[in-house]
Formats: C-alpha cells, structure tokens, sequence
C-alpha cells in the first residue's frame, strides 16, 4: 500500500525532519499546528497545514480526537506521531486502527506491552535478557521486605511511563515510605498512574541503547547502539554513537538482548531498548523500550545512511522490513547535543520568547535539524529543546573536534540557550577521553555551577 499524504501530529523540529523526508519520497504532508504554532517553519514548508486547537497541548497536540479526524476529514492516508505527545499511546494507534488510517508506529498491542514498564520487564525476563534486581510494591510491608532484599541505596520507579518522572532515589530504607509517597503522587500527575516498582541503584552506571527496525512479523535489525550517559535530572543532552569505551564482547551481547526482545514482541517499525550499563560488573540490564522515533535518531542515521523516518513508512506502507542485518554498515563516530531554550545561569529556567538572529553551523559531517530561523517564536508551553547538531567523522575524535567547532559557529540571540554549556561539556577531560557515566555531569556542576 503506498502512503500519498501524511498527517504529522507534531511540532517543532521533528515535524520539519518528517517533511523533509516526505519531500524527498513525494509524499504530501498535513502538519498540525496550534494557534502557537500557526507561523512555524513547519507550517511553511508542510504542503498544509491545520489548526487543531489553542496552544495549551491538552486541547491540541494531545487530543486524540481531534488528531485521526484531522486526518480523515483532509485524506491523509497514515499518520506519523514523532516524539512525545501521542507518540506512545496506544489510544492513537487503536483508533486509528479502528478508522482505517494507518499509525506509523507499532501496534496498540505493542505499545502497551512496552508502556507499562512492569510489563515490558515480565517481557525482558521472558526473552532472556537481564533486568535490574528489584519488582512492583503493593503495600508499604510489600515494599519494605523488597528493599532490604535488594539494599539501600535504591530507585523507585513509576510504572506507567519514564522520563525521570516518578523516579526517587532512596539512600537510606528508614526514608523508604515518605519517598515512595512523593514518586506515587508524582507518577500520577504525569502518568495518570499512581504504581511504582523498586530497583537496585547502579551508582557507575552509563546509559546505553539500541535502535531496531521490526517488520512485525518477527524479522528485527538493529542499526548500533548510542550512548546518552550524559544527563541532567534524567534528560538527555549529549548522545553518540558507537558507545566509546565499550568491551566489544559486551556490545554483541548487548546488541543481540534487544533484538530478543523486539522479535519476542514481533515489534513493528522504529524502536529503541534502553539499558544500564554497570560499569564495575561489565554487565547491562533491561531499562524500558521506546516504541517511536527517538530524539537521537540522528546520530545512528549519520553513522548508518539509512533514514528511519523513511524506514518507518515504508514498514508503515506494507513494504516491510527493507534492510537485511548484513547490509547495514556502521561507519565512523557521530555526536549530537541537544541546543534547549534555557539559561544554566539560573537553573537552566526556560527561556521562550522570539529570536532574533538564528545562524547554524555547516561544513563537512555537520548536520542540523531545527525549525529555528530568524524571527522564530519559542512558545512558552512546548519542550525547550530548539535544535540538534550533529558531527560525524571517521572517529569519535575528529567527530568530537568538529562538534566543538560547529558550536562555535552557532548563534542564537533574542533567548538564552544552553550553547555556551553545551561547549563546556565537550571541552571537559572526561568527556573528550570518552566512556563517562550518568554521574558525570552532576559532578561537572559540582566542581563549578553553570
């Protein structure tokens, strides 16, 4: 079946990247936009685009609703979700299956398996592949027994989704209860689901991930694993590809534990299994699967030449699976820093408002994916993250020297951003020597604040 018109249900720059794919297949586009969005690069380049609510994202980019009718009432025949907001729902990708217009993503049944992270680590012990000691609570007595079982320090969790939120670290059991009421409370704001699990705290842990392609019939690739240890407050800001310092034995085993787990799941589309790497035991542990593009995506596709949003459509269309592991080659290094719309200065506080003057770096191996020009608005509701650059080079060093040139090339004025951050990070020994954990950029900030 081919796909002649995608609606995009995002913003921002994953929605000019999915429309530069589109543009090279000769697939028409719908892009939804919010009245905040209205005067977005995507809404320029899109071949239209469509109101679908005011800025708040619950009444827009988050109404499911509004979405699949979006599609319908303007003949789009797939719709591609992107990052974030209905990406993993599976309330999309049913109703859309319920519609007749296609999900560019796994199935309803997929994404369920893998959103509930109680689930998806019953999945991963299933396909052999190792999970963090630790297990769900149901009562505080249920809780206690498994902490002292697993001993301090420790992580609670939350079950219905990831990104940090829910997530408490327990150094000392005596504050066990008090900490797993503030993750329970948390994780039912964000997740409408008020469940959390224990695990083993891993204190020289880094965090390493796989990208795969599934054709949901039991045939998986994987394109390599990325390393994303460098975090604040469990987000991500650097990632790259291949994980530098990595024992190569490990790698293969690590790199066949994700493709176990998506051919069990006969996982469809783009998705990533994220583990933890304990650096002191050389083992690695289950962590979650991501059923969508991720935000990295970029780096593997530098490394690779292959373009996953145009894998994902044609999976999507009823091509199937295009690649055969044989023919995927990894060549090189390649670094990507997340450029946000915040200011180190006073605790990295968002800083929206209209730029001014964007100029971005170009040259041999850079590569760009913004939806940043002059005059551009950076709305105050969305996720700050305005921009990726990426560097690739036949090794992590010259990838890594023209990173550092490329951030050096770049301007933003109008907000604060995280540039001049970003440069700290890739001058820092550690980084440059390659292989630091996800304790590393908390210590950064300790030697000397932003």
């Amino acid at each position: 079946m081919g796909i002649r018109r995608i609606l995009i249900a995002n913003r921002g720059e994953i929605a000019v990247r999915i429309i530069r794919s589109c543009e090279r297949l000769g697939i028409e586009t719908v892009l939804c936009v919010s009245e905040a969005d209205r005067h977005s690069l995507g809404a320029r380049m899109a071949t239209k685009a469509v109101c679908i609510g005011p800025a708040s994202p619950a009444k827009s980019y988050l109404s499911v609703e509004t979405v699949v009718q979006a599609a319908m009432g303007y003949g789009c025949d797939a719709i591609h979700p992107g990052y974030g907001f209905l990406s993993e729902r599976a309330e999309l990708a049913s109703l859309c299956e319920t519609e007749g217009v296609i999900f560019i993503g796994p199935t309803a049944a997929q994404i369920e398996a893998v959103g509930d992270k109680l689930r998806a680590r019953s999945e991963a012990i299933a396909a052999e592949v190792p999970v963090v000691p630790g297990g769900p609570v149901g009562t505080p007595e249920e809780a206690r027994r498994l902490a002292e079982e697993i001993g301090a320090p420790l992580l609670i969790k939350a079950v219905g989704g990831g990104g940090g939120r829910g997530m408490k670290l327990v150094e000392d059991l005596a504050d066990l209860h008090a900490t797993m009421d503030m993750a329970s409370a948390e994780a039912g704001a964000a997740f409408g689901d008020a469940r959390v699990y224990l695990e083993r705290y891993v204190r020289e842990g880094r965090h390493i991930e796989v990208q795969l392609l599934g054709d949901g019939a039991g045939r998986v690739v994987h394109l390599g694993e990325r390393d994303c240890s460098v975090q604040r407050r469990y987000q991500k800001l650097v990632e790259e590809t291949p994980a530098p310092r990595l024992p190569p034995a490990t790698r293969d085993k690590l790199l066949a534990a994700a493709v176990r787990f998506a051919k069990r799941l006969h996982y469809r589309g783009a998705g990533t299994v994220e583990f933890l790497y304990d650096v002191g035991r050389d083992e690695f542990y289950f962590l979650e699967m991501n059923a969508r593009i991720q935000v990295e995506h970029p780096v593997t596709e530098m490394v690779s030449g292959v373009d996953l949003i145009a894998e994902q459509i044609a999976i999507a269309g009823g091509e199937g699976l295009r690649l055969r592991q044989e023919e995927i080659t990894l060549s090189g290094a390649a670094i990507e820093c997340r450029i946000n719309a915040e200011d180190p200065a006073r605790d990295f506080m968002p800083s929206p408002g209209t730029v001014t003057h964007a100029e971005w770096p170009k040259g041999e191996g850079i590569r760009v994916d913004t939806h940043i020009v002059d005059g551009a608005m950076v709305p105050p509701f969305y996720d700050s993250m305005i921009a990726k650059i990426i560097a690739h080079g036949p090794d992590r060093a010259s990838a890594l020297q023209r990173l550092c040139n490329s951030l050096g090339m770049t301007r933003i004025e109008g907000i604060a951003t995280n540039l001049d951050f970003q440069r700290r990070i890739l001058a820092d020994p550690d980084f440059a020597e390659g292989g630091i954990d996800t304790g590393f950029l908390a210590r950064l900030l300790e030697k000397e604040p932003a």
